[in-house]
């Protein structure tokens, strides 16, 4: 885990070599549309929950820009019919988002995300053990850029590990994350 983390932070540095005049920071947040999927998992509903943090865009090409980011983002699911038993998982995600301009300010947007779970509640109990603390996955999305700094985005992220660490337990569940998010680059 930490070397993939490593090789993050190594491959930022390498691409902002010489780029370092037109790199742009900002924070953004928005809604989160959470589910898992898996073995039995008709039973579970979608949660909203939020998401924000910070973002920089790396322009490698006038059509092509990385992105790399940090975000909390709180996802999870709850039982049907349950009136209200959540299970909440809140994650500190690391997407490394590849954007591609279609046209001025509209680009398409693909990645890997890296997650590390930082809490897990159901109710007002802890059921961190009950989950991994690593989660992989990849996102695709559109987003689109004003000249101003503002941004729009809608992604979905679709979990690709294996979720689940309840003892006795053999059921596999992934993350599925419906985000959409307004962002600002502030320079």
């Amino acid at each position: 885990m930490k070397k993939i983390l490593l090789l993050a932070v190594v491959t930022v540095l390498g691409l902002t070599n010489g780029t370092a005049q037109k790199i742009k920071f900002g924070a953004k947040g928005g809604l989160n549309f959470a589910n898992i999927s898996g073995d039995n998992a008709s039973k579970f509903e979608t949660v909203a929950a939020f998401n924000f943090g910070l973002m920089s865009e790396i322009p490698i090409t006038q059509k092509f820009s990385f992105q790399p980011e940090i975000m909390f983002s709180g996802q999870g699911y709850s039982f049907e019919g349950s009136n209200g038993n959540l299970v909440a998982l809140n994650y500190l995600n690391v997407p490394l988002i590849g954007k591609y301009y279609v046209v001025k300010g509209l680009s398409l947007e693909a990645g890997p995300q890296l997650g590390f779970l930082l809490s897990a509640k159901n109710e007002s109990t802890n059921v961190k053990d009950s989950f991994k603390s690593f989660d992989f996955g990849v996102n695709v999305g559109l987003g689109y850029k004003l000249n101003n700094g503002l941004n729009f985005g809608a992604r979905y992220n679709l979990g690709l590990t294996n979720i689940n660490d309840l003892q006795g337990s053999s059921g596999k569940y992934r993350n599925g994350v419906i985000q959409v998010s307004v962002g600002y680059f502030f320079f």
